[in-house]
């Protein structure tokens, strides 16, 4: 009887752990995704230029310019 006292912890399910770390995992991979897509198939440039710093930094300031 004093066991279960001392156990009154709740269990954290190992799917919730798992979701926990995969959420933001798959919604980071789905933005690199989407945003490789877009620039090379419908903006058809080179798959290099997608990992260049320079250019999100022309496409941020196109989109929030004054």
């Amino acid at each position: 009887m004093s066991e279960s006292k001392e156990n009154n912890r709740p269990r954290t399910s190992g799917w919730k752990i798992t979701l926990r770390i995969m959420v933001p995992v798959l919604m980071v991979m789905a933005l690199f995704g989407g945003m490789t897509f877009g620039y090379v198939v419908l903006g058809k440039q080179e798959l290099s230029e997608v990992f260049e710093w320079s250019t999100w930094r022309h496409v941020y300031d196109l989109i929030f310019a004054p």
